[in-house]
């Protein structure tokens, strides 16, 4: 295979999912049926990939094995695209985080890469597994679809983009949000040619 080929890798975030919005990981709520549709209008498009590589969690992984099914695509559950762990916020809304630890909260906002969640997750953890997945979907070089979280998104936006790590969440993810990636075989030239 030439090493001098590009191949598209489309970075997909599920969508609306029941409770509505709050930090969660491990917490498997299931899309509702707005957050359906969103990722059915999301891949609308002619976009021929030959692999889907999901997050196991139901709100990507139920849609992941339902897009599959439609279009005859292979299918790989990564355990290292899962959100990141939120520890003691799993499961809460940032309103209430604003009233029972508003100082933390804003620690995190402002530099998630040394200020993560109390008990939870380093962004430096979750970099780490995150880019070990994305380096052995590049080194596959098979058109992709990734189905994962906001923040291993922005992780991976942030490695190719050249963006600093410690403000990836000025970085904007809504739901069912795609981005198009046109990645080189080295990964030495990244280029973002779609969003939606």
């Amino acid at each position: 295979m030439s090493h001098d080929r590009f191949i598209h890798v489309d970075l997909l975030r599920h969508g609306e999912t029941e409770g509505g919005a709050r930090y969660r990981s491990v917490t498997d709520d299931p899309l509702t049926a707005a957050g359906w549709e969103q990722m059915w209008a999301a891949v609308d498009y002619d976009a021929r990939w030959e692999t889907i590589v999901t997050s196991p969690l139901i709100r990507c992984v139920e849609f992941a094995r339902a897009l599959a099914k439609q279009r005859t695509l292979a299918l790989h559950i990564d355990s290292r695209l899962r959100e990141m762990d939120f520890g003691a916020w799993e499961n809460r809304r940032a309103v209430e985080l604003l009233e029972t630890e508003p100082e933390a909260l804003a620690r995190f906002w402002h530099d998630p890469w040394n200020h993560g969640p109390p008990d939870g997750e380093s962004v430096r953890h979750m970099q780490a597994r995150v880019l070990a997945a994305w380096h052995d979907i590049v080194a596959r070089q098979r058109p992709a679809l990734l189905i994962s979280h906001g923040g291993p998104i922005r992780v991976i936006l942030c490695h190719v983009l050249r963006h600093p790590l410690d403000k990836l969440l000025e970085i904007d993810v809504p739901h069912a949000t795609r981005r198009r990636l046109r990645v080189h075989a080295d990964e030495s030239r990244v280029l973002e040619t779609h969003a939606s």
